[in-house]
């Protein structure tokens, strides 16, 4: 694991034309340090990939994603990864490998409980959703109308309506998310 974060880190600082010296300086890590990282030597701390991580502008998980074994038909529910974490509420899982050679995404979506007076902020983007709640229960924002979908309830609907989810309870939100057209598609 060590030596491939260091190797992405490594491959990101010179994409980014950074030397170890420049990294150093942005990061407040020594030199030595980065460098031991970048060759395997070392673990590093949660904060300071972050850290990094935002200087080399990817997300944190970058740093713990699999490379895809493209021909790969099936993905076993043992190989799912954590794609992304936004907002530090909703932890996405891929349902598929290889999803930058896909139309559809399908995916996973935990949501963890927020508070209910909080503003949920609607947004409309290309593409249809199709959205199943495995569990929990999930208030669906759409056309500006709140809608409460209970487990083994769905819902379709044209993303350029304005739409967005929460979760008000106390318990995390399972659902599964087909998206079309894929944002991560090359």
């Amino acid at each position: 694991m060590n030596k491939d974060i260091g190797k992405k880190v490594k491959e990101l600082r010179t994409q980014k034309k950074l030397t170890l010296k420049d990294l150093s300086g942005l990061t407040n890590l020594s030199t030595g340090f980065l460098s031991q990282l970048e060759r395997g030597l070392t673990n590093i701390a949660t904060d300071s990939l972050h850290k990094i991580a935002q200087i080399l502008d990817v997300d944190l998980t970058y740093f713990f994603a699999s490379p895809s074994k493209s021909g790969k038909y099936v993905l076993r529910s043992y190989e799912k990864e954590v794609f992304q974490v936004v907002n530090s509420r909703f932890i996405h899982y891929h349902l598929t490998d290889g999803a930058s050679n896909k139309t559809l995404l399908p995916r996973i979506v935990e949501l963890l409980p927020i508070n209910s007076n909080e503003d949920i902020s609607q947004y409309a983007h290309e593409g249809e959703e199709f959205i199943y709640v495995l569990e929990g229960v999930l208030t669906l924002f759409i056309n500006n109308e709140q809608i409460e979908v209970f487990p083994g309830d769905s819902a379709h609907y044209n993303s350029s309506i304005v739409h967005n989810w929460a979760n008000y309870t106390n318990k995390m939100v399972r659902l599964l998310v087909v998206s079309s057209p894929n944002p991560f598609k090359e």
